[in-house]
């Protein structure tokens, strides 16, 4: 196996007697999307949150293209690569889906002063930002402020914004959700081929997404991984089945 983007060493995170987080070791290695699912209250938002730097973990380390990140901000994080989508909207809802990607993109660049300089008529950003509307598939909806936008849409721009950060790996928690099933069919076909730009660690509750997705699965239950392997690993793994899948996997 390929050298991991990102590495996850014995984490460790409790809220007062709730330990959230319990020993979690697992990597995510170029090419391939791997799926973090469990029951509601496993901790998969809490270990996504410590990933991205939103948390410290009580101990245990995180790596990231060989450094060690443990200890580094959200924003640092990010200026490294590691991108994030999040389970609930950071859109600004009053700019349009154009200026929200445009912002990201002007994030990204290290000018002292560039926040200071207007980005509307910016062709240095406008361009960028529309190739990246185009590639999620809201090439249409540029001009749209992401407030009057579809729930489905609203994740694609969230990807989107994440895209022009030209991220290393991707954070992706819950993008299906809320979606239906048309618009799920097309964010499985468009993270398929994003997998390939860079690896993807995906938390999300659609058990048939996850199975046509996913390279790897690991299996959080009250913090801690009961199982890792591939989707046919999962499907026949009985604990699993017992404590999380149930009739899901029947056929």
């Amino acid at each position: 196996m390929a050298e991991p983007v990102l590495e996850l060493s014995h984490l460790n995170k409790a809220f007062g007697a709730l330990k959230a987080t319990d020993d979690v070791s697992l990597t995510l290695v170029p090419g391939e999307i791997h799926a973090l699912i469990g029951p509601n209250g496993a901790g998969k938002t809490t270990l996504m949150a410590q990933i991205s730097g939103k948390y410290a973990p009580d101990s245990g380390s995180i790596r990231f293209r060989g450094q060690d990140i443990t200890r580094l901000s959200v924003a640092q994080r990010a200026r490294l690569g590691l991108g994030r989508s999040f389970q609930i909207s950071s859109l600004i809802p009053e700019y349009s889906a154009r200026r929200n990607v445009m912002l990201a993109l002007q994030a990204r660049q290290s000018h002292p002063y560039r926040f200071l300089m207007p980005v509307r008529h910016d062709r240095s950003l406008t361009g960028p930002a529309t190739e990246i509307l185009t590639r999620v598939g809201l090439e249409g909806r540029a001009s749209v402020p992401s407030a009057e936008l579809s729930h489905g849409e609203r994740r694609l721009l969230e990807i989107a914004v994440a895209l022009a950060l030209n991220p290393v790996c991707f954070l992706l928690d819950e993008p299906m959700a809320g979606m239906g099933t048309e618009g799920v069919g097309t964010l499985v076909t468009f993270l398929k081929a994003l997998k390939e730009q860079a690896p993807i660690l995906l938390v999300e509750h659609d058990m048939d997404a996850v199975f046509r997705l996913a390279d790897r699965i690991t299996v959080l239950v009250y913090g801690r991984i009961i199982a890792s392997g591939s989707v046919d690993d999962i499907r026949n793994d009985p604990e699993v089945r017992r404590a999380y899948l149930g009739d899901e996997v029947d056929t």
